[in-house]
């Protein structure tokens, strides 16, 4: 980061605090499952939208990234930092897409059938979902919310052979 104007620039501690606090929460769901790995931090840069340069918004865009800065993805949605659980769930869902897209690592993963998970939102809250052992159709099951993952667990079958 050579701090030219166009480059990404730390987010200032209490600039953004619902993200802020979201990424906190993130950040023990991805110590839990890849140890070592973080934290994930917040980048800004300036938009490069034409139209919002022009109207003077000059609005930054705020991202998701690795420890060394790296990040993936799209920019987190400006409507989801006034709102706890809705800046949850952007935030995971921003995490996510950086540790795959940079690390080219799955995370995280349903210990139970071994898929990675996804970001959502179910009853007003942030949580981690999993499409596995789910019949054509049906729902899929929450694994858990964000910030609550533990440590991985062997799925079913691994633990009824150490019996």
């Amino acid at each position: 980061m050579n701090g030219s104007p166009d480059s990404p620039r730390p987010v200032r501690p209490g600039e953004f605090p619902l993200w802020e606090e979201a990424l906190t929460v993130v950040n023990r769901d991805l110590d839990a499952l890849l140890p070592g790995r973080g934290p994930l931090r917040l980048l800004a840069l300036p938009s490069w939208d034409e139209e919002e340069a022009e109207d003077g918004a000059g609005r930054e865009h705020v991202y998701v990234a690795l420890p060394d800065g790296r990040w993936h993805g799209n920019h987190l949605w400006h409507g989801s930092a006034s709102d706890p659980d809705t800046a949850l769930a952007e935030v995971a869902e921003a995490a996510q897409e950086t540790v795959l897209e940079c690390l080219w690592q799955v995370w995280p993963v349903c210990g139970e059938h071994g898929l990675g998970m996804h970001a959502g939102q179910e009853d007003g809250r942030a949580v981690w979902w999993c499409a596995g052992g789910r019949a054509p159709g049906g729902p899929a099951h929450v694994r858990a919310a964000v910030g609550e993952l533990d440590a991985p667990h062997r799925p079913r079958r691994a633990r009824r052979k150490l019996r």
